[in-house]
């Protein structure tokens, strides 16, 4: 086996949360060396694997993107492709791409404390030693999506395709289509393939919240006409975030109030009380599960038009040429799309130990959003559910960059975080969602108090996270001079 290769920093993912991580270490750490390990043969992420028809960003590209690097394009919220491309110019720039291995897929950790050193083992056999290892691998499963138990798929006679992994080509025009589900990805489908497609059904068991947003943002229009590139980014993101925030407190404080709101946009959209009432009204309060997004209205518009329809209803089983349901009406269908979620795989599904002791994750718990209990020299992106998941990925990169300038300032070699007190286990995430619910008896927990909780706030966060007393949360060790 080849000698290890080793290095300051290891970046596991080279996304969103990844390329953010570059050019946060070459600006605040710019002596430390590091790498992107990037398992697949692109960069991009979720951008570069999901390619179903009319894919987009369901929150804002002046948040969602770089606080770096403006996003230039008129639509606010943007299809995949330009975000594809934005991270792409984004990496060649500022010369992040140069420091991405790709087919570089991490299959186990483990961390040596005398040494003070992880070793990432590769699916190839080699071995990359750092001494901060950093995972922007985010949180989903790129094998493998969530099918529930649908009876009677085996027999159904046309085209079954689940959005995440879209055949390329496939032609839905004048195809008959029903798709399962009405999360975030169904919401998306179902406008862009109304526009060929001979009739979509959008069949879901329940409701979900959907707020109509412009899909271009006049006052950014207006800012950019007017004022330097880089001053119009700081205005309209602080914008959206202002506004995102606050209608997530609203939301939170004022639940029938929200639901009312929405309620009131979805019906102007329908021009039908009784169809909102009966298929855009949920059961749950707005943000117990994330609110689904249609850029200019475009679903209500579609179902207006007669071209796609919404069915609240259960499955019977699934015949050959359609969906039997539970109330005995029969969907015809050519193509059946399961858009019924995504599965979730903490750290990108690597294993980890610490000095050969395998670390059970669901047994630790996460400060600031970012470290956890019993890994040392370790951080991990994860975005907010309530707003653009970028957000919180850059606050963690500038989090992890100021622990190792503070670990450089007191000599120590490794670090972990410790509770100077007992604490109350809470879910790591506080949505609803089913996705969520199936694994977090996987994830690490979170405290019912900051810095140990997330409060899904990045007013409060951005302007406490990077103050935190590190001396305080951070235990320090210090390898004695030739003990590695």
């Amino acid at each position: 086996m080849a000698e290890a290769v080793d290095y300051d920093v290891v970046v596991m993912g080279a996304g969103l949360s990844g390329i953010d991580a570059g050019y946060r270490l070459q600006t605040l750490c710019p002596t430390k060396s590091y790498t992107i390990l990037e398992a697949r043969d692109s960069m991009g992420g979720t951008w570069d694997l999901f390619r179903y028809p009319g894919i987009r960003s369901d929150s804002d590209l002046f948040t969602f993107g770089f606080q770096f690097k403006p996003w230039r394009d008129r639509k606010s919220l943007a299809d995949g492709p330009s975000i594809l491309q934005y991270i792409k110019d984004t990496a060649t720039e500022f010369g992040i791409d140069e420091h991405i291995q790709y087919g570089a897929k991490v299959v186990g950790a483990n961390f040596d404390a005398d040494a003070a050193r992880w070793t990432l083992t590769l699916t190839d056999g080699r071995e990359i030693t750092c001494g901060y290892w950093y995972s922007c691998a985010g949180y989903y499963d790129y094998d493998e999506g969530y099918l529930p138990d649908l009876p009677g798929l085996e027999d159904f006679a046309g085209t079954t395709v689940h959005p995440q992994f879209w055949p390329e080509g496939l032609d839905y025009t004048s195809k008959r289509i029903v798709v399962i589900g009405s999360g975030a990805t169904a919401v998306t489908l179902v406008p862009e393939l109304a526009k060929s497609a001979e009739h979509v059904t959008m069949l879901q068991r329940s409701p979900t919240w959907i707020s109509p947003l412009p899909a271009t943002d006049v006052i950014a229009d207006a800012a950019r006409k007017y004022l330097p590139a880089q001053t119009a980014h700081r205005l309209v993101r602080s914008k959206n975030i202002a506004f995102s925030t606050a209608f997530y407190q609203f939301s939170r404080r004022y639940p029938a109030r929200a639901g009312a709101f929405l309620r009131d946009l979805a019906t102007k959209a329908l021009g039908d009380e009784r169809l909102v009432d009966q298929h855009f009204t949920p059961s749950y309060n707005v943000w117990d599960q994330r609110v689904c997004v249609a850029p200019d209205g475009d679903l209500f518009r579609t179902i207006k038009s007669g071209r796609a329809e919404v069915v609240t209803d259960r499955i019977d089983r699934i015949e050959a040429r359609g969906v039997r349901l539970v109330s005995g009406r029969f969907l015809p269908a050519d193509i059946l799309i399961t858009a019924t979620g995504l599965k979730l795989k903490p750290n990108g599904g690597v294993p980890v130990s610490v000095d050969g002791e395998p670390l059970v994750l669901p047994d630790q718990y996460v400060l600031l959003g970012a470290m956890i209990t019993g890994v040392p020299n370790y951080a991990i992106a994860v975005g907010y559910t309530n707003a653009s998941w970028t957000l919180r990925a850059d606050l963690t990169a500038r989090l992890v960059c100021k622990t190792l300038n503070w670990m450089d300032e007191r000599g120590y070699d490794w670090v972990v975080p410790y509770p100077t007190s007992p604490l109350q286990p809470r879910p790591l995430m506080d949505l609803k969602s089913g996705y969520i619910e199936r694994a977090a008896q996987d994830l690490p927990k979170q405290g019912a108090q900051a810095p140990w909780h997330m409060r899904q706030n990045y007013v409060l966060d951005v302007t406490t996270t990077l103050r935190t007393d590190l001396d305080k949360y951070l235990k320090g060790h210090r390898v004695p001079v030739g003990s590695s």
